[in-house]
C-alpha cells in the first residue's frame, strides 16, 4: 500500500516560485505514483498585488482553507503532511492556524520553505513563542544549504533535507544554444520577473544609462507583470535617462512568447534584493537557454550561479558593479558564450524537473520513516 500524504501547498494564481513548484508537485507522475496524495491549495492571494495584504475577501478564503483542512483530517489518516510554510508576516499567521489543526490531529509534518525571514522575525518575543510551537517535532525541506541559518534556531540539522528546485526541459527543434548565438559586441540583455522595485528594476535602468553614456551598443528587454512599480513611473524613468531606444517593455509573456525572448537574448540580468528571494526559477530557465547570468548573492543564488563560471554576482543595489558586469559581458562575447554553455550543463545536471521530482519523492519517503 502506498504511503498516504496530504500536500498543503500553493498553486497558481498568482504565478510565483512557490506556486509553480506546487503545481509541479501536484502534476508529478513520479510523486503521485509513489504516494496516495491529497492536495489542498494554501494560496489566499490570487494576484501578486494581494500578497502580504489582508482584506475581507481574503478572510473568507482563509476560513475556507481551514474548513477544508479540518474536514480532510477528520476523515483521513495520513502518514505525512507536507506544507509550504510562509516564513514570516501575515502569511505566517494564516499558516500558523493550519499548523494548529495538523498538530491537533497529531500529524507528522514536514515544511517546505520557498521564502525566508524566520531568523529576523523571531526577534519578536511573540513570534519566537509561535515558532517554537510550529517547529516542535517537525522536519523541514530547504532549497539550499545556505538557507539553513534562517531556521537553525528551531530545527536541528538532522531534521533538514535539501531539495533544489527544478523546471521542465523544453524540447525545441529551433533551440538556440550558446554555439548558435552571435558573438558580437552588440548585446541583448533580458530581465524577466515581476516588475517589483526589490527585483532591482530601477538599478538595472541606471546601469543601462551608464552603458549608454559610454556609447556601448545594447538592448535591454523587460518581461513581467506590473507589481509595486507603476508602469507610468517606470516609463517616466526611462525617458529621464534617455533610454527610449535601448529599453523595451513587453509586459507578461508566457509559453512560446517567453521562449522567444530567452532564445534571442545574450545575457540574463536579475539584480534582485527582494527580501523573500531564495531560489529563483527564472535563473534555471536562463541557464537552460545557455544564457550567462548577472545577479546578486541574495538567498541561495550564489549556489545556482557560479561566480565567474556561469555568471557574475554583484552586490545588491550596487549600480556601478552592475554596470561593470554588463559591460564585461558586452565586451567579451566569447566569455559570455562560455559561461552560458557551462550554465546549460549545470542546469541539465542539477536542475531539471525530473531530478527535482526524484529528490522530493526520496525526501518524503525518508521523512515518513523517521520515528
Amino acid at each position: 500500500m502506498k504511503p498516504k500524504v496530504l500536500f498543503i501547498l500553493h498553486i497558481p494564481p498568482p504565478i510565483d516560485g512557490a506556486a509553480m513548484v506546487g503545481q509541479y508537485i501536484k502534476n508529478s507522475t513520479i510523486i503521485n505514483e509513489h504516494f496516495d496524495a491529497d492536495y489542498i491549495n494554501l494560496s489566499a492571494a490570487f494576484d501578486l498585488k494581494e500578497i502580504g495584504k489582508f482584506n475581507a475577501a481574503k478572510f473568507n478564503v482563509i476560513w475556507n482553507i481551514l474548513k477544508e483542512v479540518l474536514g480532510i483530517l477528520r476523515t483521513n489518516k495520513y502518514d505525512l503532511c507536507y506544507m509550504t510554510l510562509t516564513a514570516k508576516g501575515p502569511g505566517y499567521y494564516k499558516d500558523f492556524l493550519v499548523v494548529m489543526l495538523l498538530k491537533l490531529y497529531k500529524s507528522k509534518i514536514i515544511f517546505h520553505f520557498h521564502n525566508k525571514g524566520v531568523a529576523q522575525s523571531s526577534k519578536n518575543w511573540f513570534n519566537h513563542i509561535l515558532y517554537k510551537f510550529v517547529f516542535k517535532n517537525t522536519q523541514s525541506i530547504l532549497l539550499a544549504p545556505t538557507l539553513y541559518k534562517d531556521i537553525q534556531k528551531y530545527v536541528p540539522e538532522n531534521k533538514v533535507y535539501i531539495c533544489n528546485n527544478g523546471i521542465p526541459k523544453i524540447e525545441l527543434t529551433s533551440f538556440n544554444t550558446s554555439a548558435t548565438k552571435d558573438a558580437s559586441d552588440f548585446c541583448k540583455f533580458l530581465f524577466l520577473s515581476n516588475m517589483m522595485e526589490e527585483k532591482g528594476v530601477f538599478q538595472l535602468l541606471e546601469a543601462c544609462a551608464i552603458l549608454k553614456a559610454k556609447n556601448l551598443k545594447f538592448q535591454c528587454d523587460f518581461i513581467g507583470g506590473w507589481s509595486d512599480v507603476p508602469e507610468a513611473d517606470f516609463k517616466h524613468k526611462i525617458k529621464l535617462l534617455g533610454l527610449q531606444n535601448e529599453i523595451r517593455l513587453h509586459g507578461k509573456k508566457y509559453d512560446e512568447e517567453k521562449i522567444k525572448f530567452f532564445q534571442n537574448a545574450d545575457v540574463f540580468v536579475l539584480p534582485t534584493y527582494y527580501h523573500n528571494e531564495c531560489f529563483p526559477l527564472v535563473l534555471l530557465e536562463a541557464m537552460q537557454f545557455a544564457l550567462p547570468v548577472i545577479s546578486t548573492p541574495e538567498g541561495a543564488i550564489s549556489e545556482i550561479v557560479l561566480e565567474n563560471e556561469t555568471g557574475i554576482l554583484t552586490k545588491q543595489k550596487d549600480v556601478i558593479a552592475l554596470a561593470n558586469a554588463m559591460e564585461f559581458m558586452l565586451k567579451n562575447p566569447k566569455e559570455r558564450l562560455k559561461m552560458g554553455t557551462l550554465g546549460q550543463i549545470r542546469y541539465n545536471k542539477l536542475y531539471t524537473l525530473h531530478t527535482f521530482e526524484e529528490r522530493m519523492s526520496a525526501i518524503l519517503k525518508a521523512s515518513i520513516e523517521v520515528k
